[in-house]
Formats: C-alpha cells, structure tokens, sequence
C-alpha cells in the first residue's frame, strides 16, 4: 500500500511548506509546485491522488488553472481543493463553477482540511 499523493500548488513557499509538512504528518506524500506551469508539467509523472491550489498566483490563477485540469479527460476526476486569502462568497461559487470539490480560507484550518482531503481520497492505495 502507498500514500496518498497531494500536490500543493502555492506560489509562497512558506505556504507550501507549512502544508507539505502538515500533511506529510498526517500521512499524506506530498509534491509541490510553484505555479501552474510547474503543475502541469508534473501532472503525468505525479499524478496525484488530489490537488491544493491557491487562487492568486502569477502566469495562470488557480480558477483558470482548475478549469484546465478539470476539461483534460485525463486528470479530471483528479479533486481540486483551493487554497486562498481570498473568502468573498462570490470567490468560493467561482471555484466551485470551475470544478473545485471545496474551497477552503487561510489561515487554514488544518484539522477541516485534512478530514476533507480524506473524505476526497482513499485512505490506502493498491
């Protein structure tokens, strides 16, 4: 049996190494990339088993990011949770009409967060 994979896409890398660490701890294996780039290239190596996407990043926002993810046939069913400063109403329905499976507010509660990535991913992996 092996860990679930989450990749972390975070353009702050105090952001993602807080999470990384966090979710290792919870016993998650953990990828991070920088921007939707670096995800993008990483998706057919490590494909994870859920994705954290923060909303404002430079080259592509995480809205237009998930958008990607969720029309490639491949990667579709892939969970997207953002990530984000940003908590207005209209920016969670945002994330939710691009496909995101939840949206969550930093400063994160980790406890919710981790018991949402688990009801999202299978707890062990053939």
């Amino acid at each position: 049996m092996s860990k679930p994979k989450i990749t972390i896409v975070d353009d702050d890398r105090d952001t993602r190494e807080l999470l990384a660490a966090a979710l290792e701890d919870e016993g998650f294996a953990v990828t991070m990339a920088a921007n939707g780039l670096r995800l993008i290239a990483s998706l057919q190596l490590h494909r994870p088993h859920a994705i954290l996407l923060d909303v404002n990043m430079s080259w592509i926002d995480g809205f237009e990011l998930c958008r990607a993810v969720k029309k490639n046939e491949q990667f579709r069913d892939i969970p997207v949770i953002f990530i984000s400063g940003r908590g207005e109403p209209e920016d969670k329905r945002h994330g939710m009409e691009v496909g995101a499976a939840d949206y969550f507010v930093k400063p994160l509660d980790m406890d919710k967060l981790v018991s949402r990535i688990r009801e999202l991913v299978p707890a062990e992996i053939p």
